[in-house]
């Protein structure tokens, strides 16, 4: 009976989820500044982005959906592979009053997945999710939003057409070698 009453919850919270999104046309923000927009880490430190970053030069990895994680994993892997020295953050962001409700299930399910050492680099908006799909647009949501923000918060490189080893080495080559 609990697992009935947990899928139908699940289920229901799909649909809620679905309801309530809007598309944005994809847009590239280069040049401009990234939202100001407040998250959450996995580790329950509230942020305001991009301030939090100010001052050094950060790897945004944005994700829409679940599914998009596939995609954010090669990226991390290239990252990792390549040896890039950037500062890197994951970046789910879920637009709607329905996912603020689900917020600790939600957040508690990313936890599950993803190891505690790494908490703390996973930045959850829910609050300015529409403001940050807007921002990219969040058409082929399975594709990550790949943004290198500069040292003012200011977007110097954008990629949402999934990963790909060129867009990875392009990426690297605008890091300095302070960062």
């Amino acid at each position: 009976m609990k697992k009935l009453k947990i899928i139908m919850l699940l289920f229901t919270a799909t649909i809620l989820f679905s309801s309530c999104a809007t598309t944005y046309t994809n847009r590239d923000p280069v040049g401009k500044y990234f939202p100001s927009v407040s998250g959450q880490t996995l580790t329950e430190e509230d942020v305001e982005l991009p301030k939090f970053f100010s001052g050094s030069e950060v790897i945004l990895l944005i994700a829409y959906k679940q599914d998009t994680q596939f995609d954010v994993d090669r990226w991390l892997i290239g990252l990792d592979m390549t040896n890039t020295k950037a500062k890197v953050y994951e970046l789910p962001t879920i637009q709607g009053l329905f996912p603020r409700m689900f917020k600790t299930f939600i957040d508690e399910g990313m936890r599950s997945g993803i190891p505690k050492e790494f908490w703390g680099g996973v930045i959850t908006i829910y609050s300015g999710g529409a403001e940050v799909q807007k921002f990219t647009g969040n058409e082929n949501p399975n594709n990550t939003r790949v943004i290198l923000l500069d040292k003012d918060g200011k977007v110097i490189f954008f990629h949402d057409r999934g990963f790909s080893v060129q867009s990875l080495n392009e990426l690297r080559s605008l890091l300095t070698e302070d960062n």
